[in-house]
């Protein structure tokens, strides 16, 4: 009988890959329902994680770990699926391991390679710049995925790879895209913007497509999303758009630096009487299945995500054999147009 994995738990409750993981390290950001059920499905199948200490020799374990910042991001749910599946082809164990935001993922994956033998780290999420003293202390192979087009000069490219859109380049993409549509009011909803982070890169690309345009830059329409929620969710982007909307800022474009923020942007817009796209055009940034099927569909920057998450892994595994050294890949995004944006005054007589 082939052994039960993380993903056939999945399947078995109707949750992504990400919610068995929220469950099982009992995080708070879970439904007590959903948890209850999925601890009662674990119980049943006798379902042990992969990164049970319980179940590994130290002295032989073949454990890859990945480090997710923003585990509720439906980003990356698929690429986990596909680090787990590649993982059991090389029969590898597979850790996976929450980041809370207010947490560093460096010091995170120094602790957890104290407690386990790791062959390998991928990261998910979290922030492209990192004190060289520091990581040149993680003493295996790591990968920074969806991370690091962005190195800093003063950061050794040496010590570790990445793999990754030019989130910068690709944000100037879809602010320049609004800007032809002949909107110069565009707000902007990001989930975080702190220094060195992914949101800080496409706040900047968004900043250098208004200057390229003449377009004055202002403070107002920038909107970072509430610190006391789940960052990348529909219910903080429909509550900093309605703090938007209540500012008096006039704005004719929503640019939502994530899809799961720009549908919860739609759902304000729509209940304060915007019409989407007539009224205000809405964008997004990821590519994610639910903006392309809410209606109306979002307009986004698509990531190339299957491919970014198998070439993360295939490179781990090759520089865990010795094939190759660290490798520094950006990938191209697609903008996505649809139904969520349109031009500037384009309204029904």
């Amino acid at each position: 009988m082939p052994e039960i994995t993380i993903k056939d738990i999945a399947k078995r409750c109707g949750v992504g890959v990400s919610t068995v993981s929220r469950a099982m390290n009992n995080h708070p950001d879970i439904n007590q329902e959903t948890k209850h059920m999925i601890m009662e499905v674990i119980r049943e199948v006798g379902f042990v994680p992969n990164n049970s200490a319980r179940n590994l020799k130290r002295t032989d374990a073949k454990c890859i770990a990945v480090l997710v910042k923003g585990i509720s991001n439906p980003l990356f749910s698929n690429m986990i699926q596909i680090f787990e599946e590649e993982t059991q082809k090389k029969k590898y164990s597979l850790v996976l391991k929450h980041v809370e935001y207010d947490e560093d993922e460096v010091d995170v994956a120094l602790e957890l390679v104290k407690e386990k033998r790791l062959r390998g780290i991928i990261f998910l999420g979290g922030y492209f710049f990192h004190s060289q003293e520091k990581i040149s202390n993680l003493t295996v192979p790591y990968i920074f995925s969806t991370i690091g087009a962005a190195t800093p000069e003063n950061m050794s490219r040496a010590l570790y790879s990445s793999i990754s859109v030019d989130d910068r380049k690709e944000s100037y993409i879809m602010t320049a895209y609004l800007l032809e549509l002949g909107h110069k009011d565009i707000a902007i909803l990001s989930a975080e913007t702190e220094i060195n982070s992914i949101g800080q890169l496409r706040l900047e690309g968004y900043k250098e497509a208004l200057a390229k345009k003449g377009v004055p830059f202002r403070q107002g329409l920038v909107r970072s999303v509430k610190e006391d929620l789940v960052h990348f969710s529909m219910d903080n982007g429909y509550i900093t758009t309605k703090e938007l909307i209540a500012s008096g800022e006039k704005f004719t474009a929503v640019y939502a630096t994530a899809d799961i923020l720009a549908v919860g942007a739609c759902s304000a817009l729509i209940e304060a009487g915007y019409r989407i796209p007539e009224d205000v055009s809405v964008t997004g940034f990821d590519g994610i299945d639910v903006g392309k099927y809410y209606n109306p569909a979002i307009t986004t920057i698509k990531q190339p995500v299957k491919e970014i998450a198998e070439k993360t892994i295939r490179l781990l595994f090759d520089i865990i054999a010795g094939r190759k050294t660290c490798e520094h890949i950006v990938l191209p995004a697609k903008l996505a147009i649809r139904a969520s944006s349109g031009p500037l005054g384009h309204r029904e007589a």
